[in-house]
């Protein structure tokens, strides 16, 4: 069996992906000022068709060269007060590191689009 640019190094490419992108999803959801991961027009589409999709928030796109590098491009959506840049740069440093830990893909690069600023909640609203 050829190993193509259809395979990496962890299996078939579409698992891959979902897979690459789920690590992407945690790694951005556990940065502090992220209110949540925004889906794209395609994801929201297949989520209303019934298909679930691992990576809500999260694209990823590997490169045809079979380097087994990947490129990440993470839609957050921040907390109001926040210092956007500094979020940002945080989501890029642990998507980049997790995802390359727990995969052993080279993460070429983090790309982060904020989506929106929400209101965080107060603490009345959680009691």
């Amino acid at each position: 069996m050829d190993s193509s640019v259809n395979d990496s190094i962890k299996g078939d490419r579409s698992l891959t992906q979902g897979f690459v992108a789920q690590y992407a999803a945690e790694a951005a959801a556990q940065i502090d000022g992220v209110a949540s991961l925004a889906s794209s027009f395609a994801v929201a589409l297949k989520e209303k068709a019934g298909v679930v999709h691992e990576g809500k928030g999260v694209r990823v796109v590997f490169y045809d060269d079979n380097t087994n590098s990947v490129a990440i491009t993470v839609y957050p959506v921040i907390f109001y007060g926040k210092i956007i840049p500094e979020v940002a740069w945080s989501i890029q440093e642990r998507v980049k590191m997790d995802v390359e830990k727990f995969t052993g893909l080279n993460v070429e690069s983090v790309d982060v689009h904020v989506c929106g600023v929400v209101e965080a909640p107060s603490v009345t609203d959680t009691i």
